[in-house]
This record gives C-alpha cells, structure tokens and sequence, in this order.
C-alpha cells in the first residue's frame, strides 16, 4: 500500500477507498512491469496482496462491498512458462561504469550505487534499505549484510575495489558515520529520506541510453534488476556452483536459481561441443550425398520401378 500511496502522491492516512479505485490498481500494476520492468508473478502477487486487504475490510464494513467487487473483477495475468533472462556482459559493464561524471557529487553516488548493485547482486529496494550499520569493509572480509524478502537477511562479500569507492563516495556523503543513516539517501528541509525506486531507475536508465550510444552491447534499456542477472551469470559462468549461488542470492528455493543455467545457451553449447566426438559428422563436416539427379537407373529404384 505504501508503494502504491507514494505513486499516487497520496500519504497512508489520507488512503480511502474512493482513492482506490480500479483504474488506480490497475495503473499502479502496469507501472510495475513497464516502469519498475517486475515480473508479471510480482505483479500478480501486489494484486493478490491488495485484493486480501479489500476483502477483509469488505467483511467488516458492507459499505466497502463495492469497492471490493469492482477491484476483485481486475484479472491475474497468466505468466509466460518460459523466462528470459537480460544480462549485459563484463564489457558493457565497464561502458555503463564509465557514464558517470564523478565530478559531480550526485554523480560520484549513482556510480558507486551502480558498482555495489552488481558487486552484491542485491535488488533494488534492497540496496536501498541499506544503512551504515550493515557494511562491514573494515576486516579482511569485507561484506555488506542484506535484507530480503521475508525479512530473511545474507552475508555478501564485497571485491577490494568496492570498499575503495565506498571510501571515496563515504568521504563525501558520511563525513560523519552515523549508524543508523541510509546508505543511500537524499535531502529535504535538512533532513535524509532513503532513495526512491524510481530515482535509481530514472539515472540507471539515462547511464544506459548515453553507454548504448558508445557501445552496442549494453541493453537499449538498462533497467536495476538487469545488474543482479548480469552479476548472477557472469559468477555462474566462472563456475560458481548453482547451490551456492542460490545462497548469494537470497534464494529460498534453488528452483528460482536454474533460470540461470536455463538462459545460459553459451554454456550449453560449449559443453556441447565438449562432448561431441571429433568425428561427428556435424563436427568434420563429412558428409556424402546421393547424386540422384540425371541418374534414371537411380530414380527407378527409389520409386520401386527397379528390381
């Protein structure tokens, strides 16, 4: 509901039913998957979660018994059985990295917000939840402790040059530590508001369109959830085993990992050509053909007109 307020520009308090109209649901799921690029089961499980609410205010208060009917009428959408997975590769990552004029403060935190998405793999909401007290880069492991869905939280391990731009962005915006600060925050009249979703989309996508125009690989529409694919299938393709993986991911169910062994075709072709004898024909390249044309002894045959 709270998403769904801030959308609209409307606080929790003020929420009333003649707010929550139809065509608001209807325009905050499509905002889901166009805008914020979730999964139609994502998008069916808000619809689900708002659906609950109605109904058990319905069942308490029969004047809201038409508001439930006309926002229950509002369909699930039937998810594709096959899932595609964008990534971009390491090389469209250094043009993606490369975007940012670090020069100028904002800029100097996209990057680093940028970097410690795909170091971590985290989503996005994730990394925005983050605050001082869960990074950890002061030991020789250095990790960021991150919170999941159902509140379930994991130990990531950052890279060396990660805590380096921590270091330089920490200098700027956390000249004084403050535990319980958001990592990632802005301003208004003096006091620090975590992130918006939206804020890190909108500079996610402009990074994405000017490095596009340098170099081909990077997606036409780079999106946040695209650097924790990216990050899953660069780590899957150097041989990190799917169970662990599973784990770095904050998977409960290592079924939801496979998707990455599924999309993976470069692999599945290596290993293909791994195992294919060097004498296959579709290897060497050998093989005879008939020569049937002009050959009437030849075509008798295979009509069954010769014995």
């Amino acid at each position: 509901m709270q998403e769904l307020c801030d959308r609209n520009g409307i606080s929790l308090g003020k929420l009333s039913f003649e707010r929550l109209s139809k065509e608001t649901v209807e325009n905050y799921l499509g905002y889901l998957e166009k805008e914020r690029y979730c999964s139609v089961s994502t998008r069916n499980h808000r619809l689900a979660c708002i659906r609950s609410f109605v109904k058990y205010a319905g069942a308490r208060d029969i004047g809201v018994q038409a508001y439930v009917k006309d926002l229950c009428t509002i369909p699930l959408k039937r998810a594709a059985k096959t899932t595609v997975i964008k990534f971009f590769s390491e090389a469209a990552l250094k043009t993606i990295l490369e975007q940012p004029d670090t020069r100028k403060k904002k800029e100097l935190r996209n990057l680093f917000f940028m970097i410690l998405m795909y170091d971590t793999g985290a989503r996005n909401q994730e990394l925005l939840d983050l605050k001082l007290s869960d990074i950890h880069f002061e030991g020789k492991s250095p990790y960021v402790v991150i919170t999941g869905k159902g509140r379930k939280t994991r130990l990531v391990p950052v890279m060396p040059k990660t805590v380096d731009h921590f270091r330089k962005y920490a200098a700027v915006f956390h000249p004084e530590h403050t535990s319980d600060d958001y990592l990632f925050y802005t301003e208004r009249k003096g006091r620090r508001f975590a992130m918006s979703p939206d804020n890190t989309e909108r500079f996610i996508k402009k990074y994405g369109v000017a490095a596009h125009n340098v170099n081909p690989e990077v997606p036409e529409s780079l999106h946040c959830h695209m650097f924790r694919h990216s990050r899953s299938m660069h780590l899957y393709r150097s041989g990190m085993p799917m169970v662990l993986l599973a784990e770095w991911l904050g998977h409960a169910q290592i079924s939801s990992t496979l998707i990455y062994a599924n999309a993976d075709t470069e692999m599945k072709k290596e290993a293909i050509q791994k195992v294919t004898s060097k004498l296959n024909p579709l290897v060497s390249g050998e093989t005879t053909y008939l020569e049937w044309e002009d050959d009437e002894e030849l075509i008798r045959q295979l009509y069954g007109l010769s014995r």
